[in-house]
């Protein structure tokens, strides 16, 4: 692969350090427990790390509350640990991609507790405050992510402080040049530690205009980015990933086109939407419409052009495991596990695995809210109790889509705890680790970790894989998910049956070569072909 950038061409990998690899049995993962399982990063192919928050934080959420953006969490290690994983995963061909919290801090750093000391400390417009309406009433009705007002009285000051997430992550405020120097600073300090660039958390809300009720896509938003990528990482090979839940392709391409420096990609959610109620939030349930997911995929493949560039997940550490969500975790476990990573890693853009991910981990069912540890779901668990829904109903949708599905500890091998830790882990493994593990898919040739080794080859192997033009198939049973990927006079067929039921196909084209598939005894020819239950192959085709 010689063209295009090194992040166009590889598959990251994203660590969730908690939950990855302990290292001195406390049951916290930690950086020395990364460092230790690179080998195994290597052999699956990845060239990036998205590595989730490990600065110091009070972890009220779990580290996305930073309280020094320049020192690490105790629990994951030390500063010296971190400059060996940079180095460690460097000699390997990976590059480590931090995870940049810069809408909000923890309360607990050092600019908000000068801030909420008086309204003349210079650190106080760090931050966003507002005096209350009236007779003591809250600034507006801008609500929290995670429930309830976003706003909180510092009686220090007679003021309210914005949090768009928990109240102890205050927002900072953006339109204080001071602040976004003090940024730009400590994102040097990384990028001369030689990381590879930066996830940039919430950033589209960075641009908030709260007295008008914007907090996502302001208007100064990407005159903010774009001082940001000149002040920082504009001109040097680093990659650069925005977490934007409001994005749709008109807005990803002002973030990713090259010719406004901004970011490399962005992280869209739309498809991510599709098993909610429209008017609902994540926890109102419905079931996906296959058919709306190759609408809404298919889009984001061909509406970025070469304007922009698509980042392609199914999963991360706040989304329920793919296998459970929309595949099969019981008789089709395999199957369809390899069928998602066949369907998304045959599109153009860049691949991003969660940990566990590629060995088939599932959610974890549970039974009461004791077991729950996530803050989102504690909360609306409470807040659901109160306006009148029943346990069950709220534990099934917390057991859909709760946070803590992607974060119990990484399956490692049939040992105590799955080879996570020697100690007691900081949130339950799954029961079904003596099954779904590191060590049994290593032994297993046809295991769901060799069919994503085998995909991030075929993707550093082909340039079409990479570069190829993409084709929705049209006229296919609704749970069908057929496109074409073309490039210099090649074109492959990508199949993929989206059921436990099977479907039909009819394939038009000459069969030359099948590349890959996720049943064993596939013989892929021209004609009708009988889909069994999540089966999915490439073909190479004329």
């Amino acid at each position: 692969m010689s063209q295009g950038k090194w992040w166009q061409n590889v598959v990251m990998y994203q660590i969730y350090p908690r939950s990855f690899q302990d290292s001195n049995g406390d049951g916290i993962g930690d950086i020395p427990g990364i460092i230790s399982r690179l080998d195994y990063l290597q052999k699956l192919g990845i060239g990036g790390i998205w590595l989730s928050p490990v600065y110091q934080s009070p972890n009220d959420d779990n580290g996305y509350d930073i309280s020094d953006y320049e020192a690490i969490m105790p629990e994951f290690g030390t500063m010296a640990d971190m400059d060996e994983l940079i180095a460690e995963a460097k000699k390997r061909n990976i590059r480590i991609i931090m995870d940049l919290v810069v809408n909000h801090t923890s309360d607990e750093h050092k600019w908000f507790a000068a801030a909420r000391q008086s309204r003349d400390n210079p650190y106080h417009d760090y931050y966003v405050w507002r005096d209350g309406k009236g007779d003591g009433d809250i600034p507006n009705d801008l609500q929290s992510t995670f429930g309830g007002s976003a706003w909180t009285y510092e009686p220090a000051v007679g003021q309210y402080y914005l949090h768009l997430f928990s109240k102890k992550q205050p927002d900072l405020n953006w339109q204080n040049d001071k602040v976004r120097h003090e940024i730009y600073d400590m994102m040097n300090f990384w990028i001369n530690k030689g990381i590879g660039g930066f996830r940039m958390d919430v950033i589209d809300l960075i641009g908030k205009e709260p007295d008008k009720m914007i907090t996502g896509n302001g208007p100064q938003l990407h005159t903010y980015l774009q001082e940001m990528n000149q002040a920082t990482f504009g001109g040097k090979d680093l990659m650069t990933v925005g977490e934007t839940w409001g994005a749709t392709p008109a807005i990803a391409k002002q973030y990713s086109d090259p010719a406004r420096h901004e970011l490399s990609m962005v992280f869209q959610f739309e498809h991510v939407g599709l098993d909610q109620q429209p008017d609902g939030e994540k926890w109102d349930l419905k079931p996906l419409s296959v058919p709306a997911l190759k609408q809404v995929l298919s889009k984001w493949q061909t509406a970025l052009g070469d304007q922009g560039w698509n980042s392609l997940f199914w999963n991360n550490h706040d989304l329920p495991r793919i296998v459970s969500r929309w595949g099969d975790d019981g008789q089709y476990h395999d199957q369809s596990a390899k069928m998602f990573a066949i369907l998304l890693h045959m599109m153009k853009g860049t691949p991003y695995i969660y940990q566990g991910e590629e060995i088939g981990m599932t959610n974890y069912p549970i039974t009461s809210v004791d077991e729950i540890n996530d803050i989102e779901s504690i909360q609306m668990y409470h807040a659901r109790l109160k306006a009148g829904y029943t346990k069950e109903e709220i534990l099934r949708s917390i057991n859909a889509k709760g946070r803590d599905n992607a974060r119990t500890p990484m399956q490692w091998d049939t040992t105590a705890n799955a080879g996570f830790t020697t100690g007691t882990p900081w949130l339950h493994v799954n029961p079904n680790y003596v099954r779904y593990n590191v060590q049994a898919n290593l032994a297993n040739p046809h295991s769901i970790f060799a069919t994503y080794q085998r995909l991030i080859q075929l993707r550093q192997n082909n340039d079409l894989v990479v570069w190829g033009d993409y084709a929705l198939v049209p006229d296919t049973a609704d749970n069908v998910f057929a496109y074409y990927r073309t490039y210099q006079g090649e074109r492959w067929l990508i199949v993929a049956n989206v059921a436990a039921e099977d479907n039909v196909f009819e394939l038009p084209d000459a069969v030359d070569e099948h590349i890959i598939g996720n049943y064993d005894d596939q013989d892929v020819k021209t004609g009708q072909i009988e889909l069994r239950p999540f089966e999915a192959f490439v073909v190479k085709v004329r």
